[in-house]
């Protein structure tokens, strides 16, 4: 497609590629039920996007009588194990995946989850669909650190740096790379790495239309190839 300006797509995993949210609340409020504390679904929710470290620490704020350590070894594992016998894609995120696909575009999986978490998940996407991943095991900074996303463009050879002002020609191949995320946290993430970010509010009741990503969308109908293709084309004023 000649006028194709996007070169990839990263995505984030859980309320954006999966929705798997419901899986890290159960196990949350299995683990806290099983070691003296109180856990709800507003509680679960509060933690979502967060490391999980964070959503140890205010589980065990919340009486839940284990080292932090344990909590989040107990939350990954029952999470990898629901996981493990169905992956909960997103409604109609395949059909994107496929699109990208057969355009030619690459995709690069950007997740704080550990690294089966990522390859499981990679394991069972469409093949071809994706190039690789960064995961919360690789030395790197976390979320809203922008280094997850910098080293998602690197591993596909496309090059960061400070935007420049007068069109495409300027810009840094990352600005020609969609973000897809649901939290805060991770859109904070994107943003600064110069990546178009696009905020997917349709499976996180966290996520926000009003924050600092270039646009938003709910859910993953009529979303393609060709329609990332326009967020940035739109972005560049091209």
């Amino acid at each position: 497609m000649s006028d194709m300006l996007l070169k990839a797509v990263f995505w984030d995993l859980d309320g954006t590629l999966i929705d798997s949210e419901p899986y890290w609340h159960e196990g949350e409020m299995e683990i806290a039920a099983a070691h003296g504390g109180y856990w709800d679904e507003d509680l679960a929710w509060s933690c979502s996007g967060t490391p999980l470290d964070h959503c140890a620490k205010t589980m065990i704020e919340h009486g839940t009588n284990l080292p932090p350590e344990q909590i989040a070894k107990a939350m990954v594992d029952y999470v990898a194990k629901k996981e493990f016998e169905r992956v909960p894609w997103t409604n109609g995120v395949l059909d994107v995946l496929g699109s990208l696909v057969d355009a030619g575009i690459p995709s690069v999986l950007v997740t704080t989850s550990p690294r089966r978490l990522a390859q499981n998940v990679i394991d069972h996407a469409p093949a071809g669909a994706f190039a690789g991943f960064v995961c919360g095991d690789d030395d790197l900074p976390h979320k809203p650190d922008p280094a997850p996303y910098l080293a998602a463009a690197k591993m596909l050879g496309i090059e960061t740096g400070v935007a420049g002002a007068d069109g495409a020609a300027a810009l840094p191949g990352i600005a020609r790379c969609v973000a897809l995320e649901d939290s805060a946290t991770g859109i904070a993430s994107a943003v600064a790495s110069g990546a178009t970010t696009i905020a997917q509010l349709g499976f996180n009741r966290n996520a926000k239309a009003d924050g600092p990503q270039c646009a938003s969308i709910d859910g993953f109908a009529g979303i393609t190839a060709e329609a990332l293709n326009a967020f940035i084309r739109q972005r560049l004023g091209s």
